[in-house]
This record gives structure tokens, sequence and C-alpha cells, in this order.
């Protein structure tokens, strides 16, 4: 089954036009280096929760939207090849100084999973 990276990340909502137009670029990269599918989402359905919630996950402050991501390839292997590759893509590079983040790179967090139902 397909391998996926999974990413939720806060962004300032005044800060949203900047970060689609990061994910566009890194949309593209990810798909020229070999990916299956790249999907960046915000938040419309998300409410803090009594325990735990995607807005509490990342300290969401006022003012702020979640956004959740994710990028699909063949198995880890591949993913570990293609990752490879894009970081090295001087587009991403380019992109990669934490100060010039459109969001909080320390409040974001990330993960590989494998899949285990797909339809």
């Amino acid at each position: 089954m397909q391998y996926i990276d999974g990413f939720v990340v806060p962004v300032p909502k005044r800060k949203l036009k900047a970060y689609t137009a990061m994910a566009r670029t890194a949309c593209k990269v990810w798909l020229d280096h070999g990916a299956l599918d790249y999907r960046e989402c915000v938040a419309e359905d998300v409410k803090p929760g009594k325990v735990t919630s995607f807005p509490q996950s990342v300290k969401l402050k006022p003012g702020e939207t979640v956004v959740l991501s994710w990028i699909t390839y063949r198995s880890r292997k591949h993913r570990d090849k293609v990752m490879a590759k894009v970081m090295k893509d001087p587009r991403i590079q380019k992109m990669m100084d934490p100060k010039k983040m459109p969001f909080d790179t320390k409040r974001m967090f990330f993960g590989g999973f494998d899949t285990i139902v797909a339809a």
C-alpha cells in the first residue's frame, strides 16, 4: 500500500496567500520528483475539543488557521528517494529559511504513515 507524509501547520490568516504560493511551488517540486499526490487543505470545520483537536495540536492563536497537508508515495523507499531529490532542489532550498516562512515552524508537526485502508 501507499506511504503518506502528513503535516499539520498553524498559519496566520493574513499570511495564507503567501503560504498558498509557497505550497504551490512545493507541490510542483514534489510532483516533479515523483510524488504521486500532494494536498494542502485549510481548516473549514475544526473546533477546539475537550481533550485535543487540530487547533489545540498546534497551539492555535487568534488570527490563525490550521492547514492539513499530505504527500503520497508508492512506498517508504519511494518516499525516501523522492525526499532526497526534493531537499536538493533549489526551489525548496530557497524556501527553507525559518525566518521567512509564513508560519511558525516550531508548532508544525509531521510524520510518515503506512496506509492500512484505501478505497
